[in-house]
């Protein structure tokens, strides 16, 4: 009889052994100074999901209950057999149907909220994230790549669940389990229990240890991630310039690296997992096997039911620890990538303390001795600009690549703040004007044009624009001589152009953009090398269009090619982040110097 006890131990060996659950991690350093209180932060997230989270505790208490009441049952069936108790064998059944019956509901109404809870918390998690990202200053995308930024959103969440969630799940579940089994165990026998006891430090020592080796591992892991990221997205989004220079094999080779990187970190944390586990299940088996041994030598065997109960309580308890000594793994990793994401939510958003807002600018712009630089150890990229641009005047910006001109031009709408000097809208600092106020003055088109996958008259009428009727939707594309190629599409104004309109051509996307800016009628009208991509005829026609929307607002234009400039009020001539002539396009001719060096070179090539 005693013997056969024995399997209930035998098997939960086997199932200690098991290898442990496979982990997939991301995350950042440093989080061993501070762990605490960035996962008391993150289970601050719980907060708004309190109800759904107690429901789940209570659905767990439930199953941690039954484990104990398994037990007892072992005694009530050897003693009903034993004793020949014929009413028994009725109740003792229905009763173990019943502790399953309720375990099956514990199991259900735990697990179902917690992951009501998680979803919740993984979905305010990407919105904050993400809502962040649309606040955050020019500088901030800068400095991080977007491989890394969108890593935090699709991947960092999920880990940061396991710590908030999931690792709680098993602490409540599991926790109570081992809690109920040992005051069970305490009350049959608390001499004997006490050998479980002496395990405890050792457990927590190894715990500790590898928990810190995880936290680095975790830390490799999402930076790989975001290089893994990083170069997919690059090549996808890159896919022309690779196939037409060659780059297949490059671009393998560089995937390969960035995912080979990933692989190692991730077989590195594996393994360390895989080492520590067996340890930590052997310890347990040790105190396992004295515990048998002390209860066959000391134990009363006379009541073979309370030994059989005592023997089975205890062969129930590894298996839980077994998964207790997992948690530590999860929050480790959850903590290492809540890390990266509060530094990503603490980040300060856009300076937006001014209070002036205006309905319409009247669009004069001064600029006082005004330099600037990205970065103050690389030194400054303006030196020292003064310009002054009446309302309604067209000034061009000329000059080589990198001469500063774009930078000049991100300085009005506040894309970047300047540290010295000053730039005025009709005579107020741009400082002194809320953000939003601001750039609605100002409709810009780059020369890299940014659409989204939507429908032309929705690319159109971007954001603020949306309220725009679809009369005057295809007035100012019309204007934009776009009309003729998006009444050629399946759809007319309501065909989906795919993601950054990659179904269209240069030309096409441009116009677009164009017909975005006219749409938004602001007073003044940034276009940075706006005709590059059209064909020569097209690039007269969108010209005239231009000319016409240019009257009555002010207008910079960035240009490479200066026979689309010529026209312009003053005409702005930069070197080195230096103005070094200004003028109209005649009087810079006849004073010889550098824009009639670069009107010479152009028309002589």
């Amino acid at each position: 009889m005693v013997y056969g006890t024995l399997r209930p131990i035998e098997s939960t060996i086997e199932t200690i052994a098991e290898p442990p659950m496979s982990t997939t991690p991301p995350v950042t350093e440093g989080a061993s100074s501070n762990g605490a209180r960035i996962y008391w932060r993150l289970l601050g997230y719980l907060k708004p999901h309190w109800l759904m989270f107690s429901l789940s505790i209570l659905g767990f208490l439930l199953f941690a209950a039954t484990q104990p009441a398994l037990a007892q049952m072992m005694e009530y069936l050897i003693n009903a057999i034993e004793s020949s108790d014929a009413s028994q064998r009725v109740v003792i059944p229905l009763v173990i149907v019943g502790i399953y019956l309720v375990r099956g509901i514990g199991f259900f109404v735990g697990n179902y909220f917690i992951a009501r809870v998680s979803l919740g918390i993984v979905h305010q998690l990407r919105t904050e994230l993400f809502n962040r990202l649309t606040v955050l200053p020019g500088e901030y995308f800068d400095r991080n790549n977007s491989g890394h930024l969108i890593s935090r959103i699709t991947f960092n969440v999920t880990q940061v669940t396991q710590a908030a969630t999931d690792a709680l799940k098993v602490l409540i579940r599991e926790g109570f389990t081992v809690i109920g089994l040992l005051i069970y165990l305490f009350w049959k026998d608390w001499k004997l229990t006490l050998v479980f006891l002496v395990v405890a430090p050792f457990i927590g020592g190894l715990v500790a240890v590898v928990g810190k080796r995880l936290r680095k591992l975790s830390s490799r892991i999402q930076v790989t991630m975001g290089n893994v990221t990083q170069t997919s997205s690059e090549m996808i989004n890159g896919y022309r310039v690779m196939r037409s220079f060659g780059g297949e094999d490059y671009e393998r080779q560089r995937f390969e690296d960035a995912s080979r990187g990933n692989f190692r970190q991730n077989l590195k944390l594996v393994t360390t997992s895989s080492f520590a586990t067996p340890v930590l299940q052997l310890i347990v088996a040790a105190a396992m096997g004295a515990l048998v041994y002390l209860a066959m030598t000391f134990m009363n065997t006379d009541n073979a039911g309370a030994f059989v109960a005592y023997i089975t309580a205890a062969g129930l308890i590894p298996k839980p620890v077994r998964q207790l000594s997992e948690v530590n793994a999860k929050i480790q990793k959850g903590i290492a990538a809540a890390e990266s994401i509060f530094e990503q939510l603490d980040e300060l958003a856009e300076e937006d303390e001014g209070e002036l807002n205006v309905a319409r600018a009247r669009g004069a712009i001064q600029i006082r001795d005004l330099s600037f630089s990205y970065n103050e150890d690389d030194g400054n990229v303006l030196h020292d600009i003064n310009l002054d641009i009446q309302p309604g005047e067209t000034v061009a910006l000329v000059g080589r690549s990198g001469s500063g001109k774009t930078t000049l031009a991100s300085l009005i709408p506040r894309f970047y703040h300047h540290g010295r000097g000053d730039i005025l809208l009709d005579g107020q600092p741009v400082q002194a004007y809320t953000l939003a106020s601001l750039r609605r003055q100002i409709a810009l088109v780059n020369q890299d044009v940014t659409l989204f996958n939507d429908t032309v008259a929705r690319n159109i009428a971007y954001g603020d624009l949306a309220d725009k009727t679809d009369a005057e939707i295809r007035a100012v594309a019309e204007s934009a001589n776009a009309t003729a190629f998006i009444e050629q599409m399946p759809d007319g104004f309501d065909t989906v152009i795919g993601e950054d309109g990659t179904r269209l051509s240069g030309g096409q996307r441009q116009r677009l953009a164009i017909a975005r800016a006219l749409l938004k009628d602001a007073p003044i009208l940034i276009l940075d090398e706006a005709t590059s991509a059209l064909d020569t005829e097209s690039e007269r026609s969108i010209q005239n269009a231009l000319e016409e929307v240019m009257k009555g607002r002010t207008t910079l234009v960035i240009a490479h090619r200066l026979s689309t400039i010529e026209n312009a009020d003053k005409i702005v001539v930069m070197e080195a982040g230096r103005v070094v002539e200004q003028g109209s396009h005649q009087a810079l001719l006849e004073r010889g110097g550098a824009y009639a060096k670069l009107h010479a070179m152009q028309f002589q090539e």
